[in-house]
């Protein structure tokens, strides 16, 4: 079947090293222009040295995404000239990349291949201020991994999903670092309807601005005559806007590097790399699935994020996984998604979410309780085996109690009753809800609905 969309991404990801691809200076900074030297800067005789954790990081990424790492690593030049590259050039790979031919599987199976993953220094950034341009140097150097796919997604919500999956292997490899480090996007953009002429979208951030923007790119493109060129995005704005007319990557006149030799990769090293890579969350997701029995889904999502995977891991071997897995998918990740905040911006602990789900499996409390246990545990560490006791917020099991609440809901709703008496399903739920506020919450909706069944007929 012909796609009536394409669009491939050109994926920057920042590599959480201390210094610098090339040069000793640090990565972090507080004050603009702090941490540069001659040869971040391109000063005459300054010579590059490269960082060797970050090709050893950039060949962890390649393989955890099914790259063939090439024989060897090859650096070259690409010239062009723009205010924030102060050498006039950039260190990249060009001829051969360090990593080819990968994939990344969508949810739908559909697969987003790999075309190559190079390593490459990220030049300065411009901080546009009223009035004019200002430029910091001190990004130039940071080492990046550049991943660039094929034309294999077909709406924004595939290159979504295919952006939190990338997050998620490297943010489980350990070299990004979402509090430090940036990802940047370039997306490549064509319709059928005109002809898929390519067009270009550079240096997006943030995956809802990604996704927002290619929207906007689409529809413009149905509704205007649409040429090969590069084109910006204006996040405030919501709109896209010609830069250039689109480069061939002829343009930049490639040459290799001639700073820096060639660096020959051996088998036996790639092999040292790949026993480093831990197990990523397709694989712990699987795990859960065949060692705790839980729903495929559940698993996939929670397993997606290292950091809630970590803590469902741990809430798993205290409390029945099953209903962890339930809770930690709808409440968890519902209040984190709410609040727009990461785990670690929130109070919760294992130890105190295995308390609770293990109340809630034990059936001393109702789920309305739970929810609301949930969401002060999100705000404020205790113990909520303490807090139901002292609160006096146990399940009613007494029957008789609530058998005395369905009747006096009964007697209080007579219009609710003879509405249920006539067929309307949803006056029932009313009555049980009458009762489970006459609880507190406290009682099991379904030994309500079994007693109020019998008290109606």
């Amino acid at each position: 079947m012909e796609h009536d969309i394409l669009i491939g991404m050109e994926v920057h990801v920042q590599l959480n090293t201390k210094s610098k691809l090339f040069c000793s200076c640090p990565t972090n900074a507080t004050e603009p222009n702090t941490v540069i030297c001659p040869t971040c800067l391109g000063h005459p005789g300054s010579k590059p040295v490269l960082n060797a954790l970050a090709l050893e990081w950039a060949t962890k990424l390649a393989l955890a995404i099914g790259c063939t790492i090439a024989p060897s690593v090859v650096f070259s030049r690409k010239t062009y000239f723009y205010p924030d590259l102060v050498k006039n050039f950039q260190i990249t790979q060009y001829e051969e990349p360090l990593g080819s031919n990968g994939q990344i599987t969508l949810d739908s199976k559909q697969l987003v291949r790999i075309k190559r993953l190079h390593v490459e220094e990220d030049p300065g950034a411009l901080i546009h201020e009223s009035g004019g341009t200002l430029i910091d140097y001190n990004r130039s150097g940071i080492p990046l991994c550049e991943i660039v796919t094929e034309p294999d997604m077909h709406s924004p919500a595939e290159v979504r999903e295919f952006m939190k999956k990338l997050l998620s292997v490297v943010s489980y490899l350990g070299i990004f670092d979402q509090d430090t480090c940036v990802i940047k996007a370039d997306a490549n953009v064509s319709i059928k309807e005109r002809n898929f002429q390519r067009v270009e979208l550079k240096n997006i951030t943030g995956f809802k601005e990604i996704e927002r923007a290619l929207h906007y790119e689409i529809q413009r493109q149905k509704q205007q005559e649409v040429k090969r060129e590069t084109r910006g995005w204006n996040a405030e704005k919501g709109i896209s806007y010609s830069l250039r007319d689109k480069e061939s990557e002829e343009d930049y006149g490639y040459i290799v590097e001639p700073d820096l030799p060639v660096f020959e990769v051996s088998h036996d090293w790639v092999k040292e790399i790949q026993k480093k890579i831990p197990e990523l969350s397709e694989q712990r997701a699987a795990r859960w699935v065949r060692t705790w029995k839980i729903d495929q889904t559940d698993a996939r999502i929670i397993a997606a994020d290292l950091d809630v995977a970590v803590l469902f891991e741990t809430i798993a071997k205290k409390a029945e996984p099953l209903l962890s897995s339930r809770w930690v998918r709808r409440e968890v990740l519902r209040l984190l998604n709410d609040q727009r905040k990461e785990l670690k911006e929130t109070a919760f602990e294992a130890e105190s979410l295995s308390e609770l789900f293990n109340l809630l499996s034990q059936k001393k409390i109702t789920d309305r309780i739970g929810q609301r246990l949930i969401e002060q545990l999100a705000e404020r560490k205790f113990s909520p085996v303490k807090y139901v006791k002292e609160q006096n917020l146990g399940m009613v099991v007494d029957e008789e109690v609530l058998r005395k609440e369905c009747h006096t809901a009964i007697a209080q709703n007579s219009k609710a009753v003879e509405d249920y008496k006539k067929g309307e399903e949803k006056s029932l739920q009313f009555l049980i809800g009458q009762v489970m506020r006459a609880t507190k919450g406290k009682a099991s909706p379904a030994v309500i609905r079994e007693l109020l069944l019998k008290l109606l007929g």
